[in-house]
């Protein structure tokens, strides 16, 4: 009896991987002598992400003594994204976590406010929806600590469930959105064996160049301050290579090599930075007093029109 159900929950639970569009995750055949603390040690990293594994695969009260080998598990990871044109946290939770209401948690989850659009470019962190029945006594707060680490999280599952209160009914289905879930070098290799789901771990190298980047900016515009404009203009050539930059860290960095070639007198160089500048910025106005005359005549070198189509001329 025991093996029966142990198989029907290894069916429902591929059923489920399969036509699951907003999970983010990857299938694993459990090997004969393997835990699921031992899995979610390899995998992660973290043993005590078991919990995770334990409640993704519906195990319930067999927990970790609930798998035999042959059994296919559902790894969970975060998913990535890369906010284009026209996106918002609403149309992407929209998209890919199956509520547009869901994109006041995301932009959450992201250390950003539901409310200032996201940046062009960014790779953002789409979290994995745990399936949770609640228990008898389960709070939204006591469900965000148990899974997110933290009781005052409990309003992000709320608002993710569109709940009105905080208790929980025995028997109520939750999603618990979830990022934290960093896999391994060996989760990694995992998943990219996983064929489509690869997405899962396919972005986040973009994200942390992108986070890696913002200090080397700094750092560059400190070089432009110094006089050092050589060593600026192949600190910008050298993080224009990394191709993974936000729209506007891109244009941050045109601007700043606008202003290196015309210290430099390369006056093409620096008009060619200017309309990369430019087109990162459509609204940019060239300002006499805060601009440099350099600047300012590399900008509106002639042969070269405005990206954003308006005349933006100079006026004394």
């Amino acid at each position: 009896m025991r093996v029966t159900k142990l198989a029907l929950c290894a069916a429902a639970t591929l059923v489920a991987w399969m036509s699951g569009a907003v999970a983010h995750g990857f299938p694993y055949v459990v090997k004969k002598g393997e835990t699921v603390a031992e899995l979610a040690e390899r995998l992660y990293g973290r043993i005590e992400l078991e919990r995770i594994v334990i409640a993704a695969n519906g195990l319930g009260d067999a927990g970790a003594r609930g798998i035999v080998a042959g059994m296919r598990l559902e790894i969970p990871a975060a998913g990535y994204h890369k906010m284009a044109a026209g996106e918002s946290w609403r149309s992407v939770a929209s998209e890919l976590l199956g509520a547009s209401h869901r994109g006041d948690v995301l932009a959450r989850l992201n250390d950003a406010e539901p409310w200032v659009p996201a940046v062009l470019g960014r790779e953002i962190v789409v979290p994995y929806n745990l399936r949770y029945v609640a228990s008898s006594g389960d709070t939204t707060e006591s469900v965000a600590y148990r899974f997110m680490g933290r009781r005052d999280d409990g309003f992000l599952v709320a608002s993710y469930n569109e709940l009105h209160r905080a208790s929980l009914a025995q028997g109520q289905v939750v999603l618990v959105p979830l990022v934290k879930l960093g896999l391994s070098e060996a989760g990694r290799v995992l998943a990219s064996s996983a064929g489509a789901w690869i997405r899962s771990e396919a972005g986040g190298a973009a994200r942390k160049s992108q986070d890696d980047a913002e200090p080397e900016l700094a750092r560059f515009t400190t070089m432009l301050r110094r006089g050092d404009y050589v060593s600026g203009v192949v600190t910008g050539a050298r993080l224009l290579a990394r191709g993974t930059l936000t729209a506007p860290q891109e244009a941050r960095v045109h601007a700043l090599l606008t202003e290196a070639f015309a210290a430099l007198d390369e006056r093409g160089l620096a008009a060619d930075a200017c309309a990369a500048w430019r087109a990162g910025e459509p609204g940019l106005v060239l300002d006499p007093v805060m601009l440099s005359p350099k600047i300012v005549a590399a900008c509106l070198e002639p042969g070269r029109p405005s990206r954003s189509g308006a005349d933006d001329r100079a006026k004394p």
